[in-house]
């Protein structure tokens, strides 16, 4: 066995009562049984540890055997790594895990790759004395096809119970345990795939930020959420003055360039891990902030607009690439629709666009956010710097 120190009272030791007091043919009985709730113990366990741990006490609850437990391998099978055990004796694993394969009957197991059945504790050169009670130890490989997960030890303070028929339902249980460990890595395998397909899913393969089925999702979220609170919500929708001349004229991959370059400067100006930077459309971006009233985002829009005109993208016209940004600030109301936002942000994009570009327009819970032709909420605004760029 492994390098156990193990200390308890012979006396206390007495698992297995039924399994002594029965003949052969009610033995048999019992270990058909005892393989079917092992099968039953399987299913149960809402995590791998749970089932090992649900397996091992079934065994030492049934069984005249002072220790079982499932000693597990790291994935280069060249350590234990983890133990799950249950019994009458108290074990203490004075080197800690990990321990190396190279040493007792466990590690010779698994370097072998076949049962080891110990008749004698005291004649076995690789058994490391775990208690005194111990007499006799069955340990086998936990095996998939071809893949080592580990080891099922056995220990009795009998000398005759590891007899062929006991030694047959161990080797099935090993192979339950190992389709168990099996069955547990392929699902935590596919939930790892499935959270990195759903990041995916959510994410905008040009620029690496959120993509709009994402926006959408956490407008709805946030909406219902200050519907709540009362608290104001913001939204920035800033669209890329003149991109598709940029990308007549430069080419494709210069606009990818430009709108991952956008889409940075967007990062940097979002405030606090509570907002959202998302691609909206084709050239258009939406920076949500919640808890943000009407000045902070307008401020936060004016300080974006100049920080992506002052980043110099060159436009093939002669001028730096600049945005125009429409912001929203709303008291989300019970039972409106998120959309509302949106609208009330796009309306005063609209207006930054017909105004000249490169400047700010804001909207508010007095306008008419869901008229996008409406102006009149939307007062004149200066320019970031400068003019628009084919205008000069």
């Amino acid at each position: 066995m492994p390098s156990f120190a193990a200390q308890g009272d012979v006396a206390s030791m007495a698992p297995g009562a039924a399994w002594l007091e029965r003949d052969a043919s009610g033995r048999q009985t019992m270990l058909a049984g005892i393989l079917a709730e092992v099968s039953n113990e399987a299913l149960q366990g809402d995590t791998l540890e749970d089932v090992l741990q649900r397996i091992v006490d079934c065994l030492a609850r049934q069984l005249p055997v002072a220790i079982a437990s499932i000693i597990l391998l790291n994935e280069s099978g060249t350590h234990f790594v983890e133990e799950v055990w249950s019994g009458d004796l108290d074990l203490d694993l004075p080197s800690g895990l990990p321990w190396p394969i190279g040493i007792g009957a466990a590690g010779r197991c698994v370097r072998c790759g076949k049962a080891q059945l110990i008749a004698d504790v005291d004649r076995d050169p690789d058994y490391i004395a775990g208690h005194r009670a111990v007499r006799s130890e069955y340990l086998v490989p936990i095996r998939h096809r071809t893949r080592l997960h580990g080891v099922l030890n056995l220990e009795s303070t009998r000398e005759d119970f590891f007899r062929p028929e006991v030694c047959a339902v161990f080797d099935a249980v090993a192979v339950q345990i190992a389709g168990a460990i099996h069955l547990a890595r392929v699902v935590r395998e596919l939930e790892v795939a499935n959270r990195h397909l759903r990041l995916l899913s959510m994410s905008d393969g040009l620029t690496g930020i959120a993509n709009r089925r994402s926006f959408d999702e956490e407008l709805v979220y946030a909406w219902r959420r200050h519907a709540q609170s009362r608290q104001p919500l913001s939204l920035l929708l800033v669209d890329v003055d003149h991109f598709k001349p940029l990308n007549d004229a430069a080419g494709h991959l210069r606009g990818d360039a430009c709108l991952r370059a956008i889409a940075a400067q967007c990062l940097v100006a979002a405030p606090g891990a509570t907002s959202m930077v998302a691609r909206f459309g084709g050239d258009e971006f939406a920076l949500l902030l919640p808890d943000c009233d009407g000045a902070a985002a307008h401020a936060l829009a004016e300080r974006l607009c100049r920080l992506i005109e002052s980043h110099g993208l060159p436009h093939p016209h002669g001028a730096a690439v600049t945005v125009s940004i429409g912001v929203a600030t709303l008291h989300a109301g019970d039972g409106e629709d998120a959309q509302r936002m949106i609208a009330a942000a796009d309306r005063a994009l609209y207006a930054a666009k017909a105004q000249g570009r490169n400047r700010v327009c804001a909207t508010g819970d007095g306008d008419d956010a869901g008229d996008p032709g409406n102006h009149d909420a939307t007062a004149a605004a200066p320019p970031c710097s400068g003019t628009d760029p084919l205008l000069r």
